[in-house]
């Protein structure tokens, strides 16, 4: 066993990256064998501030990049820019980054260009489009060509890792972190605003839209679905914690704020975005992490986009992909909400996504290629 510290960096700009990475920095921060360092890009300010809140993370370095109506490259030059600075203070020994963002690129590009090792957790996923979801796919993949070691959440991502040529010896199968997170903050005891809470006797679709491809059009077409399901089925209401962007915020506006069963909240902190979650009745969103917690808490999710990069949950049969367009969306919020049947067997399907120990694995993985144990981790099966 080495004396000296391995310093690891973890990069991370958005509130699902919080999420998914604060679990393995308190087991990393849990073996004297590693130093964390926290480098947060600021990408999304608020809600990243919210979930680093939750999960009593502090940044060690904080960009604070994010502008108003920031472009990709804007966004992109200013990381890159601010990460150099603080790879040439601090000088980790490996970086990890999270998903499929711009700081996880980034993050990665700039770790590379120093020299340095790149672990990317929840490596793997794919859509096989390189423009849906845009830019996450492209993100991930090239993410993916620059990482060393790969903590691929699934054996189908670790397959589609193999296929593209990355080396097997190089991938763990860990699960999902997000699960390792959803657990340590769901709590049936716990006591939520009213404001917040699904009202007793009612069905409430918790539902989410935030994605770049939907905005031209598809936003409209599926708020036009949730409309006629509310007028179909009267036990039900929708809680609707509405992203910050403001062009997500026009088409919400227009299409639901005279709907009296649609709340339209500012976006939650984690831990009520969680417990809201458990007590709903079903996910519509866009959204991918919603897609691996909701199964965890059997809470069908119907998956408002054309293809998903997380397809395990189709197979199992927690989620299924309803489109972006009103008959569509409108078929699958009818057939869920109808069909007892059918909602009784994607309640009861088992979650593919994690057991809880993925922070687990990725220390344990760390640990192997280090040389601090003989064998490698058991994989997530």
């Amino acid at each position: 066993m080495t004396s000296q510290q391995t310093k690891v960096m973890f990069i991370y700009g958005t509130r699902p990256e919080t999420i998914k990475l604060a679990p393995v920095i308190k087991e990393l921060n849990n073996d004297n064998n590693f130093q964390t360092i926290v480098t947060v890009t600021g990408q999304h300010r608020q809600m990243l501030d919210q979930a680093m809140d939750v999960f009593g993370l502090q940044a060690d370095y904080d960009l604070n990049v994010m502008q108003e109506n920031q472009t990709l490259s804007g966004l992109s030059q200013r990381i890159l820019a601010g990460l150099s600075d603080i790879f040439a203070d601090c000088r980790p020994d490996i970086v990890l980054v999270q998903g499929d963002t711009t700081s996880v690129l980034i993050g990665a590009l700039s770790a590379f260009y120093h020299g340095v090792k790149v672990g990317h957790v929840e490596a793997g996923l794919r859509t096989a489009d390189k423009r849906n979801p845009f830019p996450e796919e492209i993100n991930r993949r090239l993410a993916g060509v620059i990482a060393d070691l790969h903590f691929a959440p699934t054996a189908a991502a670790r397959g589609n890792l193999v296929r593209e040529g990355i080396d097997p010896s190089t991938i763990f199968i860990t699960g999902n972190s997000q699960i390792d997170a959803l657990l340590s903050v769901v709590d049936p005891n716990l006591n939520l605003p009213a404001e917040v809470a699904p009202r007793p006797g009612r069905r409430t679709i918790l539902m989410t839209t935030h994605r770049r491809e939907n905005l031209d059009g598809a936003l409209t077409e599926i708020y036009r679905a949730v409309k006629k399901a509310l007028a179909d089925f009267p036990d039900v209401d929708v809680i609707f914690p509405m992203h910050l962007n403001p062009k997500v915020r026009s088409v919400v506006m227009e299409e639901l704020q005279l709907s009296d069963r649609v709340r339209l909240l500012d976006p939650f902190d984690y831990r009520t975005m969680a417990n809201v979650m458990a007590r709903s009745y079903l996910v519509l969103t866009d959204s991918g992490g919603l897609q691996e917690e909701a199964p965890s808490l059997g809470v069908p999710v119907l998956v408002t986009r054309t293809n998903t990069e997380r397809p395990e949950g189709i197979a199992a049969g927690t989620a299924r992909l309803a489109g972006t367009t009103e008959a569509g969306v409108s078929a699958a919020l009818n057939e869920l909400l109808g069909n007892a049947d059918t909602y009784r067997r994607m309640s009861q399907a088992v979650n593919p996504y994690g057991d809880g120990k993925a922070s687990f694995r990725i220390r344990k993985a760390l640990r192997y290629i280090l040389g601090l144990d003989q064998s490698k981790p058991e994989e997530y099966i």
